[in-house]
C-alpha cells in the first residue's frame, strides 16, 4: 500500500513539475496563405509553386495557452493588419517585437495579414519567443500578458565562450610570448617603430597571428550576439542568410566566421585598391597597425560582456549602451589610428591618397556601424 501511494505522489510531484515548465505555444504557425481572386478564397502558399506576393494571411486566435507576442524582421513600410484593421507600420528596416494582446479576445478567431508595398515580406523571419507559462487561471475576458524573458537563458552559453576565449588568450600568452607582447604591451602599442616586431613583422603569414585573430573574432562575436539575441537583428544578414531560427552557439560561431574572413580578407582588399590607386608601397603599414589596434582594443572586449551580463538584470538600457559605445569606440578609434600612423609616413595632402584611406577605412567602418549598432 505504501508503496503504491509512493508511486502516486511521485507521479502527481512529476506532473506539475513538468506542467510549470511548459511554454505557451506560439500565435502563428510555419502555415502561409495567399488570396486567390479568380476563386475568392485563400489557399496554401507554396514557396516553390507560388510567385512572390506582396500580402501573406494566417488565421489566429488567442487563449489562455498561447503567446499573443511575435518577433520578425521588417523591411520599411511592411503593414500588419488584424480582420483589415492596420495595428502595425514598419518606420525603418530591422527586427521587431510585437504584443497583439490588446487587439485580441480570447476565443475569437481573427485574420492576420501581412503586406508590403513593394515586395513580398520576409515571412521566415516571423516566430513567437517561448516563454515558461505563468498560471493557467485567467477571467475568459482578459487577454493573457506573459512575462518579459530574460536573458539569463543565454548566459550560461556565454560564459563558457568567455572562458574558452580567456584560455586561448591565455594559451598564446605561454606559447607566442613575443608575439603576444607585441600588441598587448603598452609600450609597444604606442611606438610607431614597433610595427615591425613580433607578430606584426607577419601580419597574416604565420600561426600565431591566425590564432590571435580567431581570439579576438570569438570575444567580438560574444559581445555582438549578446546586443543582439536574434540573428535576424542584422537587416543585411537576415537576407543573406536563411537560418534565422539557428541557436544561440550557431549565432556565435556564425559571427566568429565572418569578423574572422573580414580581418584577414581586408588585407587582400588593400592589396587590390592600392594596385588601383597606386599606393602598394603603404598597404602593408596599414594593414599593420589595423591589426594592432584592433586586436589591442580587442582584449578589452571580455570586460565589457561581463559588464553586460552582470548588470543587464537591473539596468538594461545603459548597460546595452555602454556595449554598443565600446563597440562603436572599437572600430572608430582602429579607424583614427590608422589614418594617424599612415600621414605620419606618407602626406595626406594628396587627394588621391586621401580618396583611398577614405575608400579602405572609412566606408568600411560606416557599414559596420550601420549592421551592427545602428540597426
Amino acid at each position: 500500500m505504501r508503496f503504491w501511494v509512493t508511486v502516486i505522489a511521485f507521479w502527481l510531484w512529476s506532473g506539475i513539475a513538468f506542467g510549470q515548465s511548459e511554454f505557451l505555444k506560439p500565435l502563428l504557425s510555419s502555415d502561409w496563405m495567399i488570396f486567390r481572386a479568380q476563386q475568392n478564397k485563400l489557399v496554401p502558399y507554396l514557396a516553390d509553386f507560388h510567385d512572390e506576393r506582396q500580402a501573406l494571411y494566417q488565421w489566429v486566435s488567442l487563449d489562455q495557452y498561447t503567446n499573443p507576442k511575435i518577433e520578425f524582421a521588417a523591411r520599411k513600410e511592411l503593414c500588419i493588419f488584424l480582420d483589415n484593421r492596420l495595428v502595425f507600420t514598419a518606420d525603418s528596416t530591422a527586427r521587431y517585437t510585437l504584443d497583439l494582446s490588446s487587439y485580441l479576445k480570447p476565443g475569437k478567431k481573427y485574420l492576420l495579414s501581412v503586406w508590403h508595398p513593394d515586395q513580398q515580406p520576409d515571412y521566415a523571419s516571423f516566430r513567437v519567443p517561448q516563454e515558461p507559462l505563468a498560471t493557467l487561471n485567467i477571467k475568459s475576458d482578459t487577454a493573457y500578458k506573459p512575462l518579459v524573458r530574460q536573458p539569463s537563458m543565454h548566459r550560461s552559453a556565454l560564459i563558457f565562450f568567455m572562458v574558452v576565449v580567456g584560455l586561448i588568450y591565455g594559451a598564446l600568452r605561454i606559447t607566442f610570448y613575443t608575439d603576444f607582447v607585441s600588441i598587448f604591451r603598452w609600450s609597444s602599442f604606442i611606438k610607431l617603430s614597433t610595427l615591425e616586431e613580433g607578430l606584426l613583422s607577419k601580419p597574416i603569414g604565420n600561426w600565431s597571428s591566425i590564432l590571435f585573430v580567431l581570439a579576438f573574432s570569438l570575444s567580438f562575436s560574444l559581445l555582438i550576439v549578446a546586443i543582439h539575441t536574434n540573428l535576424e537583428d542584422l537587416a543585411l544578414l537576415n537576407q543573406l542568410f536563411t537560418a534565422t531560427q539557428a541557436d544561440l552557439i550557431s549565432k556565435i560561431l556564425l559571427y566568429s566566421l565572418i569578423i574572422f574572413l573580414f580581418v584577414l580578407l581586408k588585407y587582400l582588399f588593400l592589396r587590390l585598391l592600392g594596385f588601383i590607386f597606386g599606393v602598394g608601397e603603404m598597404v602593408l603599414s596599414q594593414y599593420r597597425e589595423f591589426l594592432r589596434t584592433l586586436l589591442g582594443m580587442g582584449i578589452f572586449l571580455p570586460f565589457v560582456l561581463l559588464l553586460y551580463l552582470g548588470w543587464w538584470a537591473s539596468t538594461p538600457q545603459f548597460v546595452y549602451w555602454i556595449a554598443n559605445v565600446s563597440i562603436t569606440a572599437l572600430l572608430v578609434f582602429t579607424m583614427i589610428r590608422t589614418f594617424h600612423t599612415v600621414s605620419k609616413k606618407y602626406s595626406l595632402k594628396n587627394l588621391h591618397l586621401f580618396s583611398y584611406l577614405c575608400a579602405t577605412e572609412v566606408i568600411p567602418l560606416m557599414i559596420l556601424l550601420k549592421l551592427i549598432v545602428f540597426v
